[in-house]
């Protein structure tokens, strides 16, 4: 049997592609006559098999402890338009749900029927942030209650 025939048999019988079988005494490969004589010389160690190569980490592993450290994240870095990351809807969200948090922390301060308004006003987009409803809620709300209580 010619070494590209036994060959083909040993990496059947490896079960690894041909490229990595090693034909270490072509002579005795050449002699070989059947199946079990390639199987044979597979268990004499005279036809072994070449590890695989693999795709290394280690840059990866470089390149994300750079990310970590805050490179590569710029301007020029990022791909899509502003709202391809974060779409305009989620970023609503989020500000609103964080807004709403606030107003029911401030709950207790506010006059009857005063929270349902601001509630409204914050669904309207009425606010630009957290900080925006913090000073119009220490402006206007919790200044007419302290009015109050000094009047009376």
């Amino acid at each position: 049997m010619s070494i590209k025939t036994a060959k083909r048999i040993a990496a059947r019988i490896m079960k690894c592609g041909q490229s990595r079988v090693c034909i270490i005494d072509a002579k005795a490969a050449d002699e070989a006559l059947s199946h079990d004589d390639v199987l044979s010389l597979i268990n004499q160690g005279l036809i072994t098999e070449r590890p695989a190569k693999g795709v290394g980490r280690g840059k990866a592993r470089f390149k994300q402890a750079r990310k970590n450290a805050g490179r590569r994240r710029g301007k020029g870095s990022s791909k899509g338009t502003k709202f391809a990351s974060v779409p305009r809807k989620t970023r609503w969200i989020t500000k609103v749900r964080s807004q709403r948090i606030v107003l029911k922390k401030y709950k207790s301060k506010l006059q009857e029927g005063t929270y349902s308004g601001i509630y409204r006003m914050v669904k309207g987009n009425n606010f630009r942030d957290k900080k925006h409803l913090k000073e119009y809620l220490e402006k206007n709300v919790a200044g007419e209650n302290k009015d109050k209580e000094e009047s009376s």
